[in-house]
């Protein structure tokens, strides 16, 4: 069946035709996107400002005539940290819906995390033993860890890299903003290291996200064109190494290093800090970059809602 995503993130608004089934991986067909930003679109009470919800509506508008005009049978809408903790959330879901039919379905974090999870379980497959995953989306930074399809703990701490970039003002970052900047994260991080750390050490860890892409491609890694099945790495020591060079670059700069857009490039320095500080505080030298992520998860969700036992043939014997 051919299924559409609505997935209104803090940094982009991204509707995704895939071809699908159960038992099948999602195959895309079709991206319409915007980067909106909304996490940024906001007044000085923390709500989406009235363009912000105008440009909102058109995106979710114009995803509807995509959806019509390639066949989608189901859309899957949702949003995620920057309605989810708009201080006029509500009343931003409500005028969605009024003016365009889409109810939007706003995830807490930990759904972030598991969702996303379940997408790198099935990627990566049992082989990887217990996994260990991150997230860096606009406003939050996902973690979850576990031997199954659920993981064992996920949570969802505010370290973005849109949602801390409004504390790097200026074309090249202060080097006392950023010091502060990276203190604060490590101290965020560092907090919910121990409930991770009881699990035991994971097997095989993994990093899903358009910023993890951006910095594993920036410090050595595939281009996006070589295909999803090529093996993409982040190290510690690759990205440590880039972090004060980053810090130093104008955002024009940093537009010009390979894998970045120049739509990302202001949020490059507060997602390095971010990656630079979990991989530190988790001891892991390095990170696999997982193609699939939080719309895969979405996806997959359905799928096995469609596959019940009732759908099921059964099995041949001898």
């Amino acid at each position: 069946m051919r299924l559409g995503v609505l997935d209104v993130g803090s940094n982009t608004v991204h509707f995704l035709v895939v071809d699908a089934h159960p038992g099948a991986a999602p195959l895309p067909a079709y991206s319409h996107k915007a980067d909106l930003r909304l996490a940024e679109l906001l007044d000085a009470d923390g709500a989406i400002t009235k363009s912000g919800v105008d440009k909102l509506i058109d995106m979710v508008a114009s995803s509807i005539r995509v959806a019509e005009d390639k066949g989608v049978v189901d859309m899957l809408p949702f949003a995620t940290s920057a309605v989810r903790e708009a201080a006029n959330g509500e009343a931003v879901l409500r005028r969605v819906a009024e003016e365009t039919g889409v109810e939007l379905r706003v995830l807490s974090g930990q759904d972030e995390a598991r969702l996303t999870f379940l997408a790198v379980r099935r990627w990566f497959g049992w082989s990887s033993g217990r996994l260990l995953n991150f997230d860096i989306g606009g406003g939050s930074l996902e973690i979850a860890c576990g031997l199954d399809e659920q993981p064992d703990v996920a949570c969802s701490l505010p370290l973005g890299a849109g949602r801390l970039t409004a504390r790097l003002p200026g074309d090249v970052a202060d080097p006392d903003d950023v010091r502060e900047l990276r203190r604060q994260i490590r101290a965020e991080i560092a907090q919910a290291v121990g409930e991770f750390s009881r699990l035991g050490t994971p097997d095989h860890a993994v990093a899903t996200s358009k910023t993890f892409k951006q910095l594993a491609r920036m410090t050595g890694a595939v281009p996006a064109d070589s295909g999803p099945l090529v093996t993409r790495r982040l190290t510690r020591s690759g990205l440590a190494a880039w972090v004060p060079r980053l810090a130093g670059m104008t955002v024009a700069q940093r537009a010009q290093l390979p894998g970045v857009s120049e739509g990302r490039a202001r949020q490059l320095l507060a997602g390095a800090l971010v990656a630079d500080a979990a991989m530190d505080l988790f001891g892991l030298d390095g990170l696999d970059i997982c193609p699939w992520a939080l719309r895969e998860g979405i996806i997959l969700r359905r799928l096995d809602a469609m596959d019940t036992p009732a759908d099921r043939r059964p099995a041949l014997t001898g």
